[in-house]
């Protein structure tokens, strides 16, 4: 294989491929880290994302702890979402690369309702994020290519909040039993890595670490103004200060592609993502060490396979497609199970500095069930069991990118 064996611009059609077959993955990872548009040879290019993903888990034969009651009519859990990113990089001397990138890694939405058994877990749960990054490279020769070594630093806030049935509906004239637990946060992490290119091959091999983020000072409020202090003598009627902590986890990715025939690419990943640090999350009573409530995750660490093949069409037109697998991260409690994306996408060159990008994907969750959960010696999730079949989700992305 020789340099004529590409034409030009024939990387782009990577993350044409990847948009969409990233979007979705275990435990509350959305689009995780992506620092593709380092690796842009442009002097300047700025790039924008946005992708809406609709991930169908729908919850069956939900029952109370007791048995009684009988069985709720399906319940869909997950709500549609849109992710958006935006990043400039620019060559700042010869050898040197920076990209200042806004993202959104970590989200969830999931909101089973009132109306279903699980309710005094669950209601309702969303979790946000947004992410401002800095990260440079170096690069140079190293035998037939260049070797970048890679650095940097992001800052990241998270804010979401939980709502659930703490007694039931109308037990108490003029309160509705639910409760509300609102959450706020930030942090920062580093991120380093280091890469090999032989340019005239399309090769690439890449390894990126990046560190846990410490939200040591979670703040944030638990509203249980509509549950009655009858009830629950000690919470109810009030909206009360609460603190936590935890940590968002740190993660390693492999990349490696490669030019494989002329105008034919090669691409694939391994990726894991330490989220067995996210077990239970106690909040307590602000100026005092009194739980109040805590958020119930019980996940274990996460896998992330990715593979696919590329092909250059015409000077103006590249396309991509890949499988994409993601080992779920609930070990008995909760539903997030294996997923299986299937991606396809497609690279416009519509003119010499603008590149348009559109991508799609469809997969499947596989089925499970969910109940009760023994950690350190007390059970969880108690209060009900689910199950649930084998469900869709699907995922479009667009993008543009101008290079100077």
């Amino acid at each position: 294989m020789g340099k004529t064996m590409l034409r030009k611009g024939f990387l782009t059609v990577i993350s044409a491929g990847f948009m969409s077959g990233a979007a979705y993955a275990g435990g509350i990872e959305r689009n995780g880290y992506n620092i593709d548009l380092l690796f842009d040879p442009s002097n300047v290019a700025v790039e924008g994302t946005a992708t809406y993903v609709t991930p169908h888990r729908t919850y069956e034969n939900t029952t109370n702890y007791s048995g009684v009651g009988g069985t709720d009519p399906d319940v869909r859990d997950t709500k549609d979402y849109f992710n958006g990113s935006v990043g400039v990089k620019a060559r700042v001397v010869e050898g040197v690369d920076c990209l200042v990138d806004y993202s959104q890694p970590w989200g969830a939405h999931s909101a089973p309702g009132l109306e279903w058994t699980g309710s005094g877990e669950n209601s309702e749960t969303k979790i946000n994020s947004d992410n401002y990054g800095l990260t440079c490279s170096y690069k140079f020769d190293m035998g037939k290519g260049q070797l970048r070594l890679i650095g940097g630093g992001f800052y990241q806030t998270v804010d979401g909040f939980k709502e659930s049935l703490v007694t039931p509906a109308e037990l108490v004239p003029g309160f509705d039993g639910t409760g509300r637990l609102d959450l706020d946060s930030d942090g920062w992490g580093w991120r380093a890595g280091v890469a090999y290119e032989i340019p005239e091959y399309a090769f690439r091999a890449s390894l990126v670490y990046n560190s846990e983020v410490k939200l040591d000072e979670i703040t944030g409020t638990l509203d249980m103004s509509n549950v009655s202090p009858a009830v629950v003598p000690s919470l109810g009627g009030v909206v009360w200060d609460v603190y936590g902590s935890t940590k968002m986890p740190d993660s390693i990715e492999l990349s490696v592609q490669s030019g494989i025939a002329p105008d034919w690419l090669a691409f694939g990943s391994v990726k894991w993502t330490d989220w067995s640090q996210l077990q239970t999350i106690p909040f307590y009573l602000k100026g005092t060490d009194i739980q109040a409530t805590s958020l119930d995750l019980f996940y274990r660490d996460g896998w992330t396979v990715t593979g696919g093949v590329g092909h250059q069409f015409t000077e103006k037109v590249s396309g991509a497609v890949s499988v994409t697998w993601d080992r779920g991260t609930s070990q008995g409690y909760g539903s997030q199970t294996d997923t299986w994306l299937f991606g396809t996408g497609v690279n416009f060159a519509a003119t010499k500095n603008v590149d348009i990008k559109l991508s799609g994907a469809v997969g499947w969750m596989k089925s499970g069930s969910s109940g009760a959960y023994v950690y350190n010696g007390v059970t969880y999730g108690v209060e009900n069991d689910y199950d649930f079949g084998t469900d869709f989700v699907g995922a479009i992305s667009t993008g543009i990118k101008v290079k100077f």
